[in-house]
C-alpha cells in the first residue's frame, strides 16, 4: 500500500514529527511510506472560486505547490493527517492543503483508509473534539475507513511526547496497517 502522511507542523524536531517518525517505523515495514512536510510547500489558502470545477483539467487559478502534492495524493491509497493543535484546530499549513481538496480532482484518488496523529499542549478532555467532527464528516462523505488514531494531550516542548505512551502506540499503529 503506498501510504501519504501530510505533517503539519512547523517545528522541525518536534513532538509531531516524533509522531510521525514512529508511524512511519511501523508502517514501512510493510508498505511504501511518504511523508510531506506541509510547511515546506507554498500552498494558498482555497478562494471558493470554483473555478477547478470548469477547468477541463480541473486546475486551480492559483499557482503554488499544491499540484505537487496533488500527484502525490494521486498515487496514495492511505492517507494520515498529523498535526499539531493550536488553539483547537489543525495547524493553518495543513488546514490550506486540506481545504484544496475542494477540486474535482479528488474524486480521482484511490484513498481508501485515513488515520489521524494529533498532538495537543493543553490536557483538556475535549481538546481534539473539533478536529475529530471534521474528521468523521470527511470520513462519511468521501466513504473512507479510519484506520487509527493517536491522539497525544499534554505535550508542549520538544521532545515532550518521548515521555508518553504515543510513540509506541504511533508505532504500533503503523505496524497494524492492513
Amino acid at each position: 500500500m503506498n501510504i501519504l502522511i501530510l505533517s503539519g507542523s512547523p517545528r522541525k524536531g518536534g513532538n509531531t514529527e516524533l509522531l510521525v517518525e514512529a508511524f512511519v517505523k511501523g508502517a514501512s515495514q510493510k508498505h511504501h511510506v511518504e511523508v510531506v512536510s506541509v510547511h515546506d510547500y507554498k500552498v494558498n489558502p482555497c478562494m471558493g472560486c470554483n473555478a477547478c470545477f470548469k477547468s477541463e483539467s480541473n486546475s486551480c487559478v492559483q499557482k503554488d505547490d499544491m499540484p505537487l502534492i496533488y500527484e502525490k495524493m494521486a498515487v496514495a491509497d492511505m492517507l494520515v493527517i498529523a498535526s499539531p493543535v493550536y488553539f483547537y484546530g489543525l495547524s493553518a499549513q495543513l488546514k490550506a492543503v486540506i481545504d484544496r481538496f475542494h477540486n474535482p480532482i479528488r474524486d480521482t484518488y484511490h484513498i481508501k483508509k485515513t488515520a489521524l496523529l494529533l498532538v495537543g499542549a493543553a490536557s483538556l478532555p475535549e481538546l481534539f473534539d473539533g478536529i475529530l467532527a471534521q474528521y468523521r464528516l470527511c470520513l462519511n462523505f468521501f466513504k473512507l475507513e479510519d484506520a487509527g488514531r493517536v491522539l497525544v494531550r499534554g505535550v508542549k516542548d520538544k521532545g515532550d511526547i518521548q515521555n508518553t505512551e504515543a510513540i509506541q502506540k504511533a508505532n504500533e499503529l503503523g505496524l497494524n496497517i492492513r
